[in-house]
């Protein structure tokens, strides 16, 4: 496998030009065999003497001591947040990444009798698994647009979003999946007026984001995972 394929997905992947063919059948880079591969190959490489000692000194000293020798990532990881960034409507949203399980392709909802709720859309199987599909639009009261939303790939492809935390799981369609994307802690900012009052209790904080290849960049609203989960168990029922 040469270089250029090994590293095809930032160039014309996920986090190139997304021109890939590839796209339309796995929806993320992550889900093609080729980067599957290319990740076998990098856990194969022999580890570097260096970083075994640097990560025996991590696991060894207590997070509390304030060891000078300790390597500096050990203290940045935790200011670093990593995220799902996904669209519904015209909104720009984002979650925790250990919160999605999966992504999949639009699937049929099966609706449940007597529910007249408009959180709760129905179930969906998943992997031979049924779990209850719910409209995120409607529990943060984003309202529909006919105007089309120009994103940061020329096709763009709705999906299902697969959410679990503590065992419990919920799926929910997205307009537009972006993937992971990673950024301080510090360039959260309060949110402001314009956001809407429901999609406002749900987030801890804005953030800019341009992806590449794109020449402007995106404001999205960091949702609070804690509060959407117990809000999804109280509204869906």
């Amino acid at each position: 496998m040469t270089t250029q394929v090994e590293h095809c997905w930032n160039m014309i992947g996920i986090e190139g030009d997304r021109t890939c063919s590839e796209l339309s059948t796995h929806a993320h880079c992550r889900n093609c065999p080729i980067y599957s591969v290319a990740g076998r190959c990098l856990l194969e490489l022999p580890t570097p003497e260096k970083n075994c000692h640097e990560w025996t000194q991590l696991i060894a000293e207590s997070p509390t001591n304030k060891n000078p020798h300790l390597p500096t990532y050990a203290v940045r990881t935790t200011e670093i947040l990593t995220v799902v960034i996904f669209r519904l409507q015209q909104e720009w949203l984002a979650l925790p990444a250990q919160v999605f399980k999966e992504t999949t392709h639009p699937s049929v909802i099966h609706t449940l009798p007597h529910r007249q709720n408009q959180v709760l859309r129905g179930l969906i199987n998943i992997r031979g698994e049924l779990l209850l599909c719910v409209s995120l639009s409607h529990l943060l009261n984003i309202e529909s647009s006919d105007t089309p939303k120009q994103g940061p790939s020329p096709v763009m492809h709705s999906r299902m979003v697969v959410i679990e935390k503590a065992g419990n799981a919920w799926v929910f369609p997205v307009d537009e999946i972006y993937g992971i994307y990673r950024f301080h802690r510090r360039e959260l900012r309060d949110a402001f007026r314009k956001i809407t009052p429901a999609t406002q209790t749900y987030t801890k904080g804005l953030f800019s984001w341009q992806p590449a290849n794109f020449p402007t960049s995106h404001t999205v609203s960091y949702l609070d995972d804690e509060l959407l989960f117990t809000s999804l168990a109280r509204k869906a029922q």
